[in-house]
């Protein structure tokens, strides 16, 4: 890396480090794009961001980073000198530059909670219901809570590597249409809501939230359906990214027991015909299903609203870990949960059957689970059911050991696990 590339890079780093979320009178003249091409450094959009121009002085370069104007480049020698010396009380900042983290949306916060028309008011499909969207209350809570709760919340980019939009697709003839938001903020680095609509035959909340990597912390997932609205499927978690919650920089279980210990009709044991239960799922994992639909309002809507709130309380009162060794083996953790979940989603075939094979897949692989590794022979796009396992799943794989900051039946539709 030529030694102008270094220091636009560790300006970025100095930037990022003391939370200054711009650096005024530096910019590019070319596309901000050019900035996250060098694999020494993942750096986001928001770093990108940096960058901006003043009248005053002007950082151009070309293409190849050839040439900096000599004035520039002095005052941005001198800010990154300041910075990378400057604390408060003797306290270094954690720099927020963490691997993972998307391109931002060109979309404000305002346009990109009421794109595609969200939160829906009426289906698509077909509803003998008062409440058709049975699960849109869910949405709008976990949106609110989000924009009231997070550090920094934006969007970030709905689309795969193939650059196809999975933000919106619908099936008119079939009646069944799926919307995908995906924000960001400085506490977690993804969190993607989906919600599928097809009336009364079906509804589907789903919802991960992944901490930034500097935080290793259980990954939080959210599954709620309902099918005919005569069976219910539920499954809220935090989900372990190590076999042993010890290995975690905090424990969790003993504050979400508590919550689970209120609601009786939460308690159930998830089978094995597509998941092994130890692995991705913690022993408080609020597990239902059910036929009585009143469950939805009294037991589960309050019981997702406290693991959601519980989720982020754990997360603030975790200090983020520096030692770079540490955060990227946080994010292989979270890469093999990904892999581990796209591999077995069941969801696979509703998907492929309602929007194309191709679609399906670059929406499992890229957006629902986008560190996940492609297996070569696709997914398996067996029709999703109730009962037994695609014909030759097993359970595979695990959380390798590793000791860092300790402290002393999915049987149906689903989009995450």
């Amino acid at each position: 890396m030529k030694p102008q590339q270094q220091l636009i890079l560790a300006s970025a780093v100095a930037l990022s480090a003391t939370q200054i979320p711009y650096a005024e009178g530096f910019s590019t003249t070319s596309s901000s794009s050019h900035l996250v091409e060098y694999p020494s450094l993942s750096m986001s959009a928001s770093c990108a961001r940096c960058y901006r121009s003043r009248p005053a002085t002007r950082l151009s370069m070309g293409r190849d980073y050839d040439s900096i104007d000599a004035q520039a480049l002095s005052e941005l020698e001198g800010r990154i000198s300041s910075l990378l010396n400057s604390s408060t009380n003797g306290v270094n900042f954690v720099p927020r530059i963490s691997p993972g983290r998307s391109p931002i949306s060109p979309m404000s916060m305002a346009e990109a909670s009421s794109f595609h028309d969200m939160p829906w008011t009426t289906t698509i499909g077909r509803s003998d219901e008062e409440d058709p969207l049975l699960y849109m209350p869910f949405w709008e809570w976990q949106l609110q809570f989000m924009q009231e709760s997070l550090s920094n919340l934006h969007p970030i980019e709905c689309s795969t590597l193939n650059d196809i939009d999975v933000s919106f697709n619908e099936n008119k003839d079939k009646r069944a249409r799926i919307v995908n938001h995906c924000y960001a903020s400085d506490e977690y680095r993804k969190i993607r809501m989906t919600y599928y609509d097809a009336g009364d035959s079906v509804q589907v909340f789903n919802s991960v939230w992944y901490p930034d990597a500097k935080y290793n912390l259980p990954v939080l997932g959210i599954d709620l359906l309902s099918f005919n609205r005569k069976r219910y499927l539920a499954i809220v978690d935090f989900q372990p990214l190590h076999e042993s919650e010890q290995d975690h920089a905090t424990t969790y279980e003993h504050i979400l027991k508590p919550i689970k210990d209120k609601y009786d009709n939460l308690k159930g044991r998830m089978s094995s015909k597509f998941y092994d239960e130890t692995q991705f799922f913690s022993k408080e994992m609020l597990f239902a299903r059910f036929e009585d639909g009143k469950i939805v309002y009294d037991d589960l809507f309050p019981a997702f609203k406290s693991y959601v709130q519980t989720h982020l309380d754990l997360l603030k009162a975790t200090p983020p870990a520096s030692n770079p060794e540490d955060i990227q083996f946080v994010f292989e953790r979270q890469r093999a949960y990904d892999t581990y979940s796209a591999d077995r989603d069941p969801a696979a075939g509703l998907f492929a059957a309602m929007f194309g094979k191709e679609w399906a897949e670059d929406f499992i692989y890229d957006f629902l689970f986008s560190l996940s590794e492609r297996k070569e022979e696709g997914l398996n796009l067996t029709p999703p059911m109730f009962g037994g396992p695609p014909s030759g799943t097993a359970a595979k794989g695990g959380s390798p050991t590793r000791t860092m900051g300790n402290a002393n039946e999915k049987e149906s539709v689903g989009l995450n696990k």
